[in-house]
Protein backbone atom coordinates (compact mmCIF):
# COMPACT_ATOMS: atom_id res chain seq x y z
CA UNK A 1 0.00 0.00 0.00
CA UNK A 2 2.71 2.45 0.60
CA UNK A 3 4.44 1.56 -2.75
CA UNK A 4 1.38 2.42 -4.02
CA UNK A 5 1.34 6.02 -2.29
CA UNK A 6 4.80 6.76 -3.79
CA UNK A 7 3.64 5.98 -7.02
CA UNK A 8 1.88 8.54 -7.79
CA UNK A 9 3.08 11.77 -9.06
CA UNK A 10 1.73 14.74 -7.01
CA UNK A 11 0.43 17.74 -9.47
CA UNK A 12 1.91 20.17 -10.67
CA UNK A 13 0.34 23.84 -9.55
CA UNK A 14 0.83 26.69 -12.11
CA UNK A 15 0.72 30.01 -10.69
CA UNK A 16 -2.33 31.99 -11.22
CA UNK A 17 -4.30 35.17 -10.56
CA UNK A 18 -5.53 33.57 -7.15
CA UNK A 19 -1.71 33.27 -5.96
CA UNK A 20 -1.53 37.18 -6.47
CA UNK A 21 -4.87 38.72 -5.59
CA UNK A 22 -3.52 39.03 -1.85
CA UNK A 23 -0.50 40.74 -2.56
CA UNK A 24 -1.73 42.65 -5.01
CA UNK A 25 -4.82 44.09 -2.16
CA UNK A 26 -2.50 44.35 0.09
CA UNK A 27 -0.30 46.67 -2.85
CA UNK A 28 -4.04 48.26 -2.89
CA UNK A 29 -4.58 49.07 0.55
CA UNK A 30 -0.91 50.71 1.47
CA UNK A 31 -1.53 53.15 -2.22
CA UNK A 32 -5.08 54.09 -0.35
CA UNK A 33 -3.79 54.51 3.11
CA UNK A 34 0.07 55.61 2.98
CA UNK A 35 1.27 56.47 -0.37
CA UNK A 36 -1.62 58.72 -1.53
CA UNK A 37 -2.35 61.03 1.27
CA UNK A 38 1.64 61.07 1.66
CA UNK A 39 1.25 62.79 -1.68
CA UNK A 40 -1.71 65.09 -1.18
CA UNK A 41 0.63 66.35 1.92
CA UNK A 42 3.36 67.02 -0.06
CA UNK A 43 1.60 68.67 -2.77
CA UNK A 44 -0.33 71.15 -0.35
CA UNK A 45 2.87 71.87 1.04
CA UNK A 46 4.66 72.96 -1.86
CA UNK A 47 1.64 74.95 -2.42
CA UNK A 48 1.91 76.58 0.74
CA UNK A 49 5.18 77.68 0.05
CA UNK A 50 5.44 79.00 -3.12
CA UNK A 51 2.14 81.48 -2.12
CA UNK A 52 4.28 82.58 0.75
CA UNK A 53 4.40 86.22 1.40
CA UNK A 54 5.49 88.81 3.57
CA UNK A 55 3.49 89.75 6.46
CA UNK A 56 2.21 86.29 6.93
CA UNK A 57 2.36 84.31 10.19
CA UNK A 58 3.51 81.21 10.31
CA UNK A 59 4.71 78.33 12.49
CA UNK A 60 8.15 76.26 11.71
CA UNK A 61 8.80 72.57 12.31
CA UNK A 62 10.71 73.64 15.68
CA UNK A 63 7.89 75.42 16.78
CA UNK A 64 8.56 78.90 16.19
CA UNK A 65 5.79 81.10 15.36
CA UNK A 66 6.33 84.15 13.72
CA UNK A 67 5.80 86.97 11.06
CA UNK A 68 7.58 86.49 7.65
CA UNK A 69 9.58 89.58 6.99
CA UNK A 70 11.84 88.63 3.71
CA UNK A 71 11.49 85.75 1.59
CA UNK A 72 14.71 84.28 -0.63
CA UNK A 73 15.45 80.98 -2.83
CA UNK A 74 16.01 78.77 0.14
CA UNK A 75 15.33 80.82 3.53
CA UNK A 76 12.91 83.09 5.08
CA UNK A 77 13.43 86.03 7.70
CA UNK A 78 10.98 85.38 10.62
CA UNK A 79 10.19 87.94 12.86
CA UNK A 80 9.41 86.39 16.05
CA UNK A 81 9.34 89.72 18.16
CA UNK A 82 9.86 93.34 17.68
CA UNK A 83 13.09 93.79 16.05
CA UNK A 84 14.30 90.14 16.52
CA UNK A 85 14.36 88.29 13.12
CA UNK A 86 16.17 84.96 12.77
CA UNK A 87 16.59 82.90 9.38
CA UNK A 88 15.05 79.52 8.68
CA UNK A 89 14.70 77.37 5.68
CA UNK A 90 11.51 77.39 3.69
CA UNK A 91 11.22 73.76 3.84
CA UNK A 92 11.11 74.11 7.45
CA UNK A 93 8.34 76.05 7.40
CA UNK A 94 4.90 73.89 8.93
CA UNK A 95 1.96 75.94 9.36
CA UNK A 96 0.39 79.09 7.64
CA UNK A 97 -1.93 80.85 10.50
CA UNK A 98 -4.78 82.88 10.00
CA UNK A 99 -3.88 86.92 10.23
CA UNK A 100 -3.69 88.40 13.68
CA UNK A 101 -3.05 85.01 15.30
CA UNK A 102 -0.33 86.01 16.75
CA UNK A 103 -1.45 89.12 18.75
CA UNK A 104 -3.95 86.49 20.22
CA UNK A 105 -1.01 84.31 21.65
Amino acid sequence: MISLAHAQSAAQATPGFEQFLPLIIIFVLFWFMLIRPQMKRAKEQKKMLTELQKGDEIITASGQVGKVAKIGEQYVSLEIADGVITHVQKQSIQTLLPKGTIKGL
